[in-house]
């Protein structure tokens, strides 16, 4: 038989176990000149998978019963959401995936332990799996604001939010997870940051001057409520996704917080930007005539009134310029003393944290000085490659020692909060090289890492088996041979529907916008003054807890 010949049948043998099921029959017709890259490209991708299956299976440690995120066992690993994957990622994440023992303890015994009440010792390094799997449920609600967001310029509600706020979680695929979104926040876009506020092209909108900027849920299901061992208050505030102009403009200058005009605390400084974000309002829209400030506090007031005597726990989240927004805000709620409740005519705090993800600095050392007085609790997830949580402060900040005294003074010297958890996206096997900065920030990605990370030095492998998949839903991350597009998320005919008449159109969202225009319920109103004074239902802050 002809050499050639001989190879070309041997080819033709091994080529159906790596095509899929819908790919055509293989024969000796096909191997003309035309087919022989197409399957040097195939026998290429296989080579790699078969590279990163072995790499996983030298850093795999023994596995016994997975479980999710709520600790309840997971199906087999070919389950109807795997089959959703293509089929050479999905061999990945069976190769990676780690099952770990179930955990001796829960979540409703130490549920303080988890929200920081010991600065998270011992829960880090190696990480704890009941801590890794509550900071990626918090991670998915500053997530839900991206998913829930509409960026599409050519849409006259850009800006907004794609669905009621009764229905948010059910849209972004989060209807089991045991909580109610009861009010969503606006801010007024009229702020120069660049790549945060989403402007549309076309003149008619639905406002001129507001952006959706996240949202406030409580937990309602019972079971939820015993699995956490208390009830839960959520903020979620949105970031950005891929532009990162902003950052640019933080280079400005850090000026008083000036939060509480009772004890103004006038060395505690915040940069300028993020400041006037929280706290500007435009008299003219009807979104943003009161500041995103005064909307998260008053809401904050009437679900402390409503569930008094609870126990209960207020857990702030999001993500690059959302994080910034949620370490303003909860110091802003303990300088306040919102988070003070009495009992038996006894203080009693309830327990304020702030899970970070990719976040820069905001403030100066007495920012941090003061939010530790107070008793806030940060765990800020950053990947060390990311550029965002080195700025503010990139020459002067909480690592410069030297001539700490003088350099504190300085109107552009920062200091990050909290605890740091420091993830490396080059230790994932799933993530390609890139120069892509937007990839390194990504949430998705940065949530991917957490659920693969188990301590410095220990091998990368998924805990609990989430998709990795959803790396790409708003970048080009994960390595092309595991076939999953860029850019995948989005809605179905970019949001347009049929009409009666024939005509593809955007839907009305007439009942969302109107509806949070409008609260459907009775709220403590709470407004700051010109002075940064704080009133509360017609009576001024003059009773505001201080320690």
């Amino acid at each position: 038989m002809n050499p050639s010949l001989a190879s070309m049948n041997s080819l033709a043998m091994f080529t159906p176990c790596f095509l899929s099921a819908s790919a055509p029959q293989v024969t000796l017709a096909n191997f003309g000149l035309v087919g022989w890259p197409a399957l040097c490209d195939s026998s290429l991708r296989m080579q790699r998978i078969s590279q990163d299956r072995q790499w996983i299976h030298r850093q795999r440690k023994p596995f016994h019963c997975p479980r999710n995120l709520k600790g309840r066992p997971l199906p087999p690993v070919r389950s109807a959401e795997m089959e959703s994957l293509p089929t050479m990622l999905m061999d990945a994440v069976e190769a990676s995936v780690t099952e770990t023992r179930k955990p001796e303890r829960n979540l409703a015994d130490i549920w303080r332990e988890i929200q920081g009440a010991n600065n998270w010792e011992g829960l880090l390094d190696p990480i704890d799996d009941i801590l890794r799997k509550e900071m990626i449920r918090y991670g998915e609600f500053a997530q839900a604001c991206y998913d829930g967001f509409d960026f599409d310029p050519f849409s006259k509600y850009c800006g907004s939010c794609k669905y009621h706020r009764r229905e948010l979680f059910q849209g972004v695929g989060m209807s089991d997870y045991g909580y109610e979104v009861t009010k969503y926040v606006y801010a007024t876009s009229n702020i120069n940051l660049p790549g945060v506020f989403q402007k549309p092209q076309v003149q008619k909108t639905w406002s001129m001057h507001a952006n959706w900027m996240g949202f406030i849920a409580v937990t309602t299901d019972e079971e939820e409520i015993q699995r956490l061992g208390r009830r839960d208050i959520v903020i979620a505030w949105r970031g950005t996704v891929t532009k990162l102009e902003w950052i640019a403009d933080l280079m400005d200058y850090l000026r008083p917080a000036g939060l509480n005009y009772i004890h103004p605390h006038p060395d505690v400084k915040v940069e300028s930007g993020f400041l006037n974000l929280y706290t500007a309002r435009e008299r003219d829209c009807r979104f943003c005539k009161s500041s995103a400030r005064d909307q998260v506090l008053s809401e904050l007031k009437r679900l402390l009134q409503k569930y008094r005597g609870e126990q209960l726990s207020i857990t702030i989240t999001g993500h690059s310029l959302g994080s910034a927004l949620a370490v303003v805000s909860a110091y802003d709620i303990a300088e306040l003393g919102l988070n003070r409740s009495e009992s038996d005519n006894q203080a009693e705090f309830i327990p304020i944290t702030v899970f970070s993800f990719a976040g820069p600095r905001v403030g100066n050392l007495a920012f941090k000085d003061r939010c530790e007085e107070l008793g806030i609790k940060f765990l800020r997830v950053v990947n060390v490659h990311d550029g965002v949580p080195k700025v503010p402060g990139v020459l002067f900040n909480e690592k410069f020692q030297m001539m700490k005294q003088w350099v504190d003074k300085l109107p552009w010297s920062y200091c990050h909060v909290g605890v740091e958890l420091a993830l490396d996206h080059t230790q994932s096997p799933f993530l390609k090289p890139t120069k892509d900065l937007s990839c390194f920030h990504n949430l998705e990605a940065h949530l991917h890492l957490l659920d693969g990370y188990h301590g410095r030095g220990q091998g990368f492998h998924l805990s609990s088996g989430r998709d990795p998949a959803m790396v790409n839903k708003s970048c080009d991350f994960l390595k092309e041979h595991h076939l999953v597009p860029p850019f995948w998320l989005q809605d179905a005919n970019k949001g347009l529907i049929k009409n009666s008449e024939g005509r593809w159109v955007q839907p009305e969202r007439i009942r969302i916008i109107e509806d949070e225009s409008h609260t459907d319920h009775h709220e403590a109103a709470v407004h700051t003054d010109e002075n940064g004074g704080i009133t509360i239902n017609g009576q001024q802050t003059s009773s505001l807890y201080q320690p």
